[in-house]
């Protein structure tokens, strides 16, 4: 608990809000600062809560999620709207809000190659206001054209973690590996394995960006599923 009094533990988190420094809250409020630095770490501490115990406030997947991968297992919960299966590309986009206390969310998102490459970009986590959240959904999805939808926490777990875990039974890991051991946690526990069959009609299907090494990435394919067991295409932009 930050102990202080309430007026003055308010004024200090809205000056420090607003981009103060602990010196001008202090001059601002009258308090020594080795005090206001004192409220500013408890405060700190005190928001630092296990994004886990928080509620999920929205989930979102990208429409067309499932094309060219199979679903076992009954989830009519699992909402998505047919597209053209051999126009995909194979990427689908994740975003989750949990709260974070005073009005804000925490969000993190997702870019996820369910064909071959598992999580190729992930953000967050981010904290902003819950009133600014359709804006941060709808920025998000943009780039792929459609309206997102609404869906479970389970179907997020199971798209990016279960992509992640294909992605490494061929060799690959998370394209930014580091920050995706930040956003991991925000999906909460999960053992697995996926109720969803990844690669395009079960085998994978390599489509190159712009920020992959096509020549590598075939190396190994070759290597995990073995000439002629897997497709590609190249030089198509995400």
């Amino acid at each position: 608990m930050v102990q202080g009094g309430g007026v003055e533990l308010d004024r200090v988190r809205e000056l420090r809000q607003r981009g103060l420094t602990p010196k001008e809250i202090a001059r601002a409020v009258g308090l020594p600062p080795a005090r206001v630095t004192q409220l500013i770490k408890a405060m700190a501490a005190a928001e630092a809560v296990d994004p886990t115990r928080s509620p999920v406030v929205e989930c979102w997947v990208s429409s067309g999620w499932s094309a060219g991968l199979t679903v076992t297992g009954h989830h009519p919960e699992w909402l998505d709207e047919p597209g053209d299966d051999n126009a995909s590309s194979g990427l689908v986009g994740v975003l989750l809000a949990r709260e974070a206390g005073r009005s804000r969310v925490s969000v993190c998102a997702w870019l996820v190659d369910v064909y071959c490459l598992g999580v190729k970009n992930d953000l967050g986590p981010t904290r902003t206001y819950r009133a600014d959240l359709p804006m941060t959904v709808r920025n998000f999805f943009a780039v792929f054209g459609t309206r997102p939808l609404a869906a479970p926490l389970e179907l997020a777990q199971h798209l990016v973690l279960g992509a992640v875990d294909y992605a490494r039974s061929l060799g690959f890991e998370p394209a930014a590996e580091a920050d995706f051991a930040d956003t991991r946690g925000h999906l909460g526990p999960w053992e697995g394995p996926s109720a969803i069959r990844f690669g395009r009609d079960g085998q994978p299907f390599f489509i190159s960006g712009p920020n992959d090494n096509p020549s590598r990435i075939l190396q190994q394919l070759e290597r995990a599923a073995g000439p002629g067991n897997f497709h590609y295409m190249i030089g198509v932009p995400e």
